[in-house]
Formats: structure tokens, C-alpha cells, sequence
């Protein structure tokens, strides 16, 4: 009898992953339309170096080109594109007029106020990110173009894809007006997650279908909140995706609390939120919609809250809804970029850039990069490299240094056979493609970006550069494993404890509102958001952390405890108040499972030192 292989590490685990899922073939069509197109153009204006940059704009902006709607698109796009272009300008500049040890310093900085910036959010992790892979660029890129030109050329480079981004349909989007469907696909997704949750109710899946809930109803309110020029939507179109958004709220409450009571619905339960996402997509009517049973007081608020759904429907008009946007101001982001979690990802980032940039210009100086005259590539690789969002710290420099090589490769045998510039003008052009698709795994991404930035160098007028790069990335592999490792000051795993207590105030906020007796609903449902966005947050990050190595994952041991209560107050509490709704009080049972958790968080939170303030809250519960 043959034995079973033992499970890999947590970290080659994740190194071994892929997302799965269909091709996005709009995104595949931009990509060939950006990078490719734009160097085409600027060498047959015979301005290639300025080409050269406008093509690495698009091919960042390709990264950050995810699924979503497009008005939330110019702010995912957008604001890279702005930090990008400051970097490349003051990177210019920078290694114009300052020696080496200055500049160091300098870039050194910019990395411990991009690295603070990143832990606000994805956006401004992508910011963070661009600014200093810019500002790399432009101190290790001699150009001829003086920095004011190859900002404004980022800035086309962004703008281009951000253009295609908004004027391209997207392929199938046939139903109602084709600006919107992207919203429309991630309202559409919230119906179908709530189908899935009441299908899974009374089963061991209910936890994990709540958790796709969640993400589905984050994905839609990022959909619908993006920039706008009108306080309110100003088309029929939009009007009615806010209606249909807002009136799947209720309905994700009551499925909520279905799940935490733990007792089957049935089939005809589920059936009506399909037909609302089918509604939905296919920018119809819902027809009639099979009611539920009404037995319990969850099951007669899923049976309004139907109701609701229906009438919004067919009345298609509304707002703005409060809840279609975070609870963040500008303190809240000054909170989390000057935060434990923000300092300390902010010291990393600032010694791995500065150190990769110090080496870089030491070999530079060395003349070991041989006829090159450039030296960004090392501090550029580290700094994607440090990014926790990417994956456990070992996967990521295993995924890197793969990638690098395997695209290393693959280019030095197409330089040699493809003629210049034209065959390198494709090759760029079908690398800029290939991006949508390789974003799925680290490796493949870095694979695709390496041939496509050996192409834009060898276009530049460089030299053949594929094994100066593999050995730059070993390099940089080697800068942030160490870094990774080192101790910096304060609490470690401050960004997994920051997301914590972000969550854990969340929950209280929702709880105290529940609590207070309040009739504000759409207040309700927003704290209510709130409370499982955050969570979602914090559960991503303890997942990360717990993929490390056992040397860094040890300290934050004991976190994935305290979500799990978190997540089972905030499923409580979502239980208490459709209940109130039904009864106006909370039954024994309720009162006890809220009074258990609540301690049970308090427990936690003295055992692992966290500032969870709970005990207020615990006193509304006993009253």
C-alpha cells in the first residue's frame, strides 16, 4: 500500500497555487492595444526612448488593470499613474544632480513614505509600489529627454490603457448600457452569493459561502463607488444598479442570519435571489419570485426583504446610497499609513530599496554591469518583492527568481532569431497581452515582465541584458530574504494586529448601533459592511502570515483564534438585529451566544496583547 506524499509547506504551497478562471479577453485585447502600439508609435516618430517609457507606464498600468467597473478603474489606474510619473520626475533629477550617497538617502526615504503609504489600501499599494519602481527608473535610466518630458510620456503611457480601459466594451456585455457592466456583474454576483449561502445553510459549507458573501457585496460596493462629477447617479442606467445594490443588502442580512441559526431553508429559499441576478444581467424584469416559508423571524425578513428586492426592481430608481462607500476619512487613512502596520512595512520597504539601490550603484560604479548604463532593475525587483500582498515572503522570491530566469531565457532565444525593431515592437506588443493572464501567478507575471522589459531595453538602443538580470534578481532575492528577517522595532506582525483591532473596533461600532434600539437602517447596514470588510481584511492577512516561514510566522500565532470570534460577534450580531427587527427583544439564546463571544474576545485579546475594546459592549449585552 503506497503512502501518501506529505503536504508541502505552507509557502511552496502558495508557490504552487493558481487562480483559475476564464480568460478576460477585454483585458487581453487592451494589453495588445497598450505597450505595443505606443513603442511602435514613438519609433516611427524616431522618439524611442520616450516610447520606451510611455510602454512601461501602460505595462504597469496592465498590473493594476483588473476586473471591476470602469468608473472605479480611474482611480485603480489613475493614482499610480500619478505617483509613477512624481517618481520618475524626482528620480530624474535626483540622479542628475546628486552623487551617490545622497541619492541613496533619498530613494531610502521615498521608500519608508511609499511602504507607509501601501498599508492604507490596494490602491494605494499600487501607488506606493509605482512611485518607487519610477523613481528607480528614473535614476538608473539615462534618457536625453530632460525628467518633465518622461513624466508627461508615464503619464500618456497610463492614460493610454486607462482610455481603452474606458472606451472598449467588454466582450458579451450586450444587455442595457455597456458603461455599466461592470457594476453590473458584481451586483449581479452578490444575488448569486446569496443563493449560494442559502443553499448552504444548515451545512458545514454555510461559513465559507458567508465568507464569498462578503467578498461578492465588497467587490459591488467598490463597483459603485468609484469617482464621480455628480453627487448623484445621472443616468437611469446607474440609478437602477444603486436600487438593485442597495436592495440586496436586506436581503444579505436576513441570509446571514439564516446561516447562524444553522437550520435548513430549502430549495424554494435560494430561488428567488437567482432569479433577482438573472434580473440583473439581463437588465429585465424579475417576473414573480417564489416566496419563503415564514416561520421563523429570519425567514420573514428574507420573505420582505423579496419583497423589497421586487419592488426596487420594477421601480428602478434611486440615489446614492450611504452604503455604497467605506466609513474612511482622511484621518482613517493617516491612522493606518502611520500605524504599527504601516511603520514597520514602511521600515522594510525603505531598507530593502535603499539597500538594493546602494548595491546597484556600487556595481554600477564597479563596472560589473559592463557596457549598460543603467542600475534599476535590483532596488526595482526588491521593492516588488517586499510586497506582502503578493504572497508569503519565500514564495515570492522563489516565484520571482523563476519567473526571471524562465524569462530571461526565453527572450535571449527570441532576440536572437527576431528582427529588430519590428520583431521586438511584437514582441512587446504580445507581452503586453499576455499580462491579464499571467497576473494569476506571481511567477508567470514576472516571466511576461522580464521579456517585456528586455524588449523595450534592447529597443532603447541597449545591449543584450538577460543574465545581468537573473543576476540582479538573485540579488534582490537575497536583500529582501534577509531584510524579511531581520528585527525592526516595535511589535512584530504589526500590519496582521493593525488589521485586527481595525476589525475588532468594526464589530463593536455594529454591535453598539444593534444594540442602541437605533430604526437607521441604512446606518445598520453600513456599519454592517464595515465590520465583514474589515474582517475580510484582517482574515487575508493572518492567512499570509500564517504561510511564512515558521520564523516570521510565529509571531503572529494565536490571530486566526481572535478573527474566528470576531467572525462568529459580527454573524451574532447580524442574527440580533434581524431578530429585533421581528420581535423587538433578543432571546435568551442570542444573549448568551453574544455574552460568550464577548468574553471569549476578551480572553484573546489580553492573551496576544491586541486592542480590541470590548468591554463596553459587553456591558450593553448584560443590560
Amino acid at each position: 500500500m503506497s503512502r501518501a506524499l506529505p503536504a508541502p509547506p505552507p509557502w511552496l504551497a502558495h508557490a504552487l497555487r493558481a487562480q483559475r478562471g476564464p480568460v478576460p479577453w477585454s483585458a487581453v485585447t487592451r494589453g495588445a492595444l497598450a505597450a505595443g502600439p505606443l513603442l511602435l508609435a514613438a519609433v516611427l516618430a524616431d522618439r524611442t526612448s520616450l516610447g520606451v517609457v510611455a510602454a512601461i507606464a501602460a505595462m504597469l498600468a496592465g498590473i493594476n488593470d483588473r476586473p471591476g467597473s470602469r468608473r472605479a478603474s480611474v482611480v485603480r489606474l489613475g493614482a499610480p499613474a500619478l505617483a509613477g510619473a512624481a517618481g520618475l520626475l524626482v528620480g530624474t533629477y535626483a540622479g542628475q544632480h546628486l552623487t551617490a550617497v545622497p541619492l541613496t538617502l533619498l530613494l531610502t526615504a521615498l521608500g519608508l513614505l511609499a511602504g507607509g503609504i501601501s498599508a492604507v489600501g490596494p490602491v494605494a499599494s499600487g501607488a506606493g509600489t509605482q512611485l518607487l519602481v519610477a523613481s528607480a527608473i528614473g535614476a538608473g535610466m539615462p534618457l536625453p529627454e530632460p525628467g518633465w518630458q518622461r513624466a508627461l510620456a508615464f503619464l500618456a503611457g497610463a492614460g493610454w490603457l486607462l482610455v481603452l480601459r474606458l472606451a472598449l466594451p467588454t466582450p458579451g456585455a450586450l444587455a442595457g448600457d455597456y458603461r455599466f457592466d461592470g457594476e453590473r456583474d458584481a451586483v449581479a454576483g452578490v444575488y448569486d452569493a446569496v443563493a449560494e449561502l442559502l443553499d448552504a445553510v444548515g451545512t458545514d459549507r454555510a461559513t465559507e459561502r458567508r465568507a464569498v458573501l462578503t467578498a461578492a457585496l465588497d467587490h459591488a460596493q467598490d463597483a459603485l463607488a468609484g469617482p464621480r462629477l455628480r453627487r448623484y447617479a445621472s443616468s437611469a442606467a446607474e440609478r437602477r444598479l444603486h436600487a438593485q445594490y442597495a436592495a440586496a443588502l436586506p436581503l444579505a442580512e436576513a441570509a446571514t442570519a439564516l446561516a447562524w441559526a444553522g437550520e435548513g431553508v430549502g430549495e424554494r429559499a435560494a430561488e428567488g435571489p437567482r432569479r433577482l441576478a438573472a434580473a440583473v444581467r439581463g437588465n429585465s424584469g424579475t417576473g414573480p419570485l417564489p416566496a419563503p416559508g415564514r416561520t421563523a423571524p429570519a425567514l420573514r425578513a428574507l420573505d420582505e426583504a423579496l419583497l423589497r428586492a421586487a419592488e426596487a426592481f420594477d421601480r428602478a430608481e434611486g440615489v446614492l446610497h450611504r452604503a455604497h462607500t467605506r466609513r474612511r476619512g482622511a484621518r482613517d487613512l493617516v491612522r493606518a499609513a502611520l500605524g504599527t502596520g504601516g511603520r514597520e512595512y514602511g521600515l522594510r520597504v525603505a531598507l530593502c530599496f535603499g539597500a538594493g539601490a546602494a548595491i546597484a550603484q556600487a556595481l554600477h560604479h564597479a563596472r560589473w554591469y559592463g557596457q549598460h548604463q543603467h542600475w534599476y532593475w535590483l532596488p526595482a525587483t526588491a521593492v516588488f518583492l517586499v510586497k506582502p500582498d503578493l504572497g508569503p515572503l519565500a514564495s515570492r522570491v522563489l516565484c520571482r527568481a523563476t519567473g526571471t530566469v524562465l524569462g530571461a531565457l526565453v527572450f535571449a532565444a527570441l532576440a536572437a532569431v527576431l528582427p529588430r525593431p519590428e520583431g521586438l515592437v511584437a514582441l512587446v506588443a504580445v507581452s503586453g497581452a499576455l499580462i491579464p493572464v499571467a497576473t494569476r501567478h506571481f511567477a508567470a507575471l514576472t516571466a511576461v515582465v522580464t521579456v517585456l522589459v528586455l524588449a523595450l531595453v534592447m529597443v532603447g538602443g541597449e545591449p543584450q541584458a538577460s543574465v545581468s538580470r537573473i543576476g540582479e534578481t538573485l540579488l534582490a532575492c537575497a536583500i529582501v530574504l534577509i531584510v524579511g528577517h531581520l528585527p525592526m522595532p516595535g511589535e512584530r506582525g504589526g500590519g496582521v494586529r493593525a488589521r485586527l483591532a481595525a476589525a475588532g473596533s468594526a464589530a463593536q461600532d455594529y454591535l453598539d448601533h444593534v444594540l442602541s434600539g437605533s430604526d437607521d437602517r441604512t446606518e445598520r447596514w453600513a456599519l454592517r459592511r464595515e465590520a465583514y470588510r474589515t474582517l475580510s481584511e484582517a482574515r487575508t492577512a493572518i492567512a499570509l502570515a500564517a504561510a511564512e516561514l515558521p520564523a516570521l510566522a510565529r509571531h503572529t500565532e494565536g490571530t486566526d483564534a481572535v478573527a474566528a470570534v470576531l467572525e462568529r460577534l459580527v454573524d451574532t450580531t447580524t442574527a440580533c438585529a434581524v431578530h429585533l427587527d421581528d420581535t423587538g427583544r433578543l432571546t435568551p439564546d442570542h444573549t448568551r451566544r453574544l455574552d460568550e463571544a464577548l468574553a471569549e474576545l476578551e480572553r484573546g485579546r489580553e492573551r496576544l496583547g491586541l486592542t480590541l475594546a470590548s468591554a463596553p459592549v459587553a456591558r450593553l449585552v448584560r443590560g
